[in-house]
């Protein structure tokens, strides 16, 4: 009786929509099953894949010949729980974004094969360059292919110029060359050391003081351990071990062991006291634990203690036997964050976040899928976290634009926390000292159910903040511009008082705006419609954008003249100042920068803690969350630099990040104080800031919003078209405009319920060698919004697929540049 065949739903990692039908070899059928990784063809290539669910066989015309069969299934257990399924197509939906692709974002980097052409010259080739019949191209084909294969493109880069297909296409036909399937990537793999374990110890006494009865007597108190650990013990090369192995007393065998990336153990900590108004918090929180999903919002001012609130709730969810999921928007947080965490938990924590090595990930991945450790913090990507049940989910600083990807897959990892708590019927806790507009508008109308803690622990007062009218000293040169009179003398007073200064500039550099005298020519980048900032310390300038530099020649590349004037300023500069004006003082500097070395941000984080820093330097860095007990004074340089950008959200921007930085001040034993320099006192982002009240701010954005109909008022979708010819992209921007005006006026009613603004060039029209150019969809309705989106995808799928000009769709948008 023939075998009934076993087909499968797979999703490929292809930048293609939908799933696809396979076959299953009777060979691998039993371990088939969903979430398991696939080796699979797909055209001429072969890619990876995940299964879905079974598939129904296809009927009619279709004949199973046309179904492919799956190639290989290379894991032993499926990378993620097959209930993480649903969740994945919620957002492949929801976001525009294929399932393949979704999934391949959630995993850990390294575990995709896909399959390359290479190109190589064959004998007949070899034959033929030696014989000289080949034509001058050829020739040249040849004897780059002579050393070793390679693809197309790079062929071509090798060459110095485009390789036309056709010719490839003769010199394969005549047996010169020949093209091969390469498998590639896939590298990923658990770790494993070589471990020893105690067999027999009747060694004979005439070696009971040797260094093999040594080995012995460290196996019979340690049991079984890891070669590296036995020569610590015993301080003994191999020679002793492999003779005791011959010999039948031990054995020695591969044991798979995790990459470590948390470093230092943490001594372990106790719950501390909380205040009752933590209390209050807490048993609100808690009395929702296990009764189905529920969202909550904690508007906590900086230093009410928060974390400690967290840790409580944590450990009332996992005593419950439910998993508990810690989002930070920063990497800079994480550790902070996780050794907290790690103090109470103990080794059920896990951490994910993109600092990791890719096996660093990979391992603390595997730690949650077997339930070893039930406690995962990290940022935006630790969403994904494959755990299996649920229990709660927090998203600390909440307000946080960093919780938004702005690259591949542009999810929001707060939004994907409460769709992600709904499928588990868990509790989600969103907190922060500054809410998001939308999410204090959704506890307003009864989304989220709010909670607040108004005071900090031990009744500690909230810093005294000045504001300082920098249109007083806009004339003045050097030093003064940015650290004024007031400024300076603050800080003096502070370092005599043995405390520190935290000075909060949210500019890198040196100077963000060279310009020449000359000829009036900023120093613009060669890919970028921005200008180059200073970076004195490397002698470059360089682009926020791309990353493009240049050296920092005394001459403009312009028109030669040296009248270089390097106008605007950035941390650097401000640490140059600061050093000059208070030269005993140890300072450091906290930004992108600073802070590119593994462990660099917890070497400057160590130093504020062990007081073997001064003043403290940084950019939104030093803005969020961290807790630095010795800072009694925060100067703001200039607290402008957000209001004026093209986003309806910059007041909000600005408000959030001077509450927070300004929070950081009178953390300790201490009073703090925040001095606010600024060229716009009167602007109520800056005077509700300056007042800390967070309610005042909210009332008067609000209505603002409202009035332009602008989030939480509407939803967006935002349309990003960009390419290197400036012509083809704007001619297409024009032509996905059309089409969204087409199915506009094709259906009365979305004439009403959707707004389309655009095509127009983007605020900054060129980055990285593309032109950029937008357009925003605006409906009240996210439904009817998403339907409209569908539509227009369905009806014009060449615009989408276009090679030459890319159009990328970003739901819910947060960066308007």
């Amino acid at each position: 009786m023939p075998t009934l065949t076993c087909y499968i739903e797979v999703a490929v990692v292809l930048p293609i929509d939908g799933a696809f039908t396979y076959a299953v070899p009777e060979t691998l059928a039993p371990f088939a099953s969903a979430g398991m990784r696939v080796l699979v063809p797909f055209q001429k290539r072969q890619v990876t894949g995940y299964i879905l669910r079974p598939a129904q066989p296809l009927t009619g015309a279709s004949t199973r010949w046309q179904i492919k069969n799956i190639l290989d299934i290379p894991d032993e257990t499926a990378l993620f729980p097959g209930a993480m399924i649903p969740f994945f197509r919620w957002i492949a939906d929801y976001y525009c974004y294929p399932i393949g692709e979704v999934i391949h974002t959630a995993l850990p980097g390294g575990l995709n094969t896909y399959s390359t052409t290479e190109i190589a010259l064959t004998s007949g080739g070899a034959a033929a360059l030696n014989q000289d019949i080949l034509t001058p191209v050829q020739k040249k084909v040849a004897l780059i292919l002579e050393n070793r294969p390679c693809p197309f493109k790079r062929l071509c880069h090798k060459a110095e110029q485009d390789i036309s297909h056709s010719l490839i296409h003769t010199m394969v036909k005549k047996g010169w060359l020949e093209k091969r399937q390469e498998r590639r990537g896939g590298t990923l793999r658990s770790k494993t050391e070589r471990w020893v374990k105690l067999i027999r110890s009747d060694i004979p006494s005439d070696q009971y003081f040797s260094t093999r009865h040594k080995i012995i007597r460290v196996l019979e108190t340690h049991g079984e351990i890891s070669l590296k650990q036995l020569k610590t013990f015993t301080s003994t090369k191999l020679g002793s071990s492999n003779f005791l192995y011959k010999n039948g007393y031990i054995t020695i065998f591969k044991k798979k062991v995790y990459r470590d990336p948390f470093g230092e153990t943490v001594a372990p900590d106790s719950p501390r006291k909380l205040t009752d108004k933590q209390e209050q918090v807490v048993a609100t929180i808690s009395r929702a634990l296990g009764k189905g999903f529920a969202s909550f919002l904690l508007a906590g001012v900086t230093g009410s203690g928060k974390t400690e609130v967290y840790m409580h709730i944590a450990a009332k969810a996992l005593k419950r036997g439910g998993s508990v999921l810690v989002l930070v928007p920063e990497i800079a947080l994480i550790s902070q964050a996780s050794r907290r965490f790690r103090a109470r938990f103990g080794r059920r924590v896990a951490v994910l976040h993109s600092a990791l090595s890719q096996g660093e990930r990979y391992d603390q991945w595997i730690r949650i899928l077997k339930g070893q450790a039930t406690v995962a913090i990290g940022a935006r990507s630790a969403i994904f976290a494959p755990f299996k049940k649920i229990g709660l989910i927090i998203v600390d600083e909440e307000h946080d634009a960093s919780y938004k990807q702005d690259s591949g897959l542009h999810y929001n990892g707060r939004d994907l926390a409460l769709v992600r708590a709904k499928r588990h019927g868990a509790v989600v806790l969103l907190g922060s000292a500054t809410p998001s507009i939308q999410s204090c508008y959704n506890a307003s109308t009864n989304k989220y159910t709010q909670t607040v803690l108004t005071e900090r622990i031990e009744k500690r007062p909230l810093p005294h903040i000045t504001i300082v009218d920098l249109r007083q000293t806009r004339d003045m040169r050097g030093i003064s511009r940015f650290i004024t009179t007031q400024l300076r003398q603050a800080m003096a007073a502070t370092l005599a008082q043995d405390e520190q200064v935290l000075l909060f500039l949210n500019r890198r550099g040196f100077a963000n705006n060279p310009v020449c005298s000359a000829c009036g020519e900023a120093l613009q980048c060669q890919h970028c419609d921005i200008t180059l900032t200073l970076h004195k310390r490397i002698r470059a300038y360089k682009c926020h954008y791309c990353g493009f530099a240049r050296p920092a020649l005394p001459q403009c590349p312009t028109c030669g003249s040296s009248a270089l004037q390097l106008l605007g300023y950035g941390t650097e500069q401000v640490e140059d100042a600061v050093k000059a004006l208070f030269p005993q003082a140890r300072v450091a500097r906290m930004d992108r920068d600073t802070t590119r070395g593994k462990g660099s941000i917890l070497k400057i984080l160590k130093g504020l803690h062990d007081r073997t820093t001064d003043i403290l330097i940084g950019t939104q860095m030093v803005a969020k969350g961290h807790d630095f007990p010795y800072i009694t004074l925060v100067g703001i340089i200039c607290a402008d630099l957000s209001l004026n950008v093209p986003d309806f959200r910059a007041g909000e921007l600005t408000f959030q990040i001077l509450a927070q930085v300004a929070g950081r001040a009178g953390r300790g034993a201490t009073p703090g104080q925040v001095l606010l320099q600024t060229y716009n006192p009167d602007h109520f982002s800056i005077l509700s800031a300056k007042n800390q009240d967070y309610l005042a701010f909210y009332n008067e954005e609000i209505k603002c919003r409202q009035s332009v109909g602008f989030p939480p008022f509407s939803r967006l979708i935002q349309l990003k078209i960009t390419g290197l010819d400036p012509q083809k992209v704007s001619l297409h921007a024009q032509a996905v405009g059309e089409a969204c005006y087409r199915t506009q006026s094709a259906d009365d009613p979305l004439r009403k319920r959707i707004a389309i603004l655009g095509p127009v060039e983007a605020p900054i029209a060129r980055i990285d060698k593309r032109y950029r150019w937008q357009i925003l969809l605006k409906g009240a309705d996210s439904r009817i919004l998403h339907d409209f989106m569908r539509r227009i995808l369905g009806a014009n799928k060449p615009l989408f697929a276009n090679k030459a000009v890319k159009v990328v769709i970003d739901v819910d948008p947060v960066f308007m540049m």
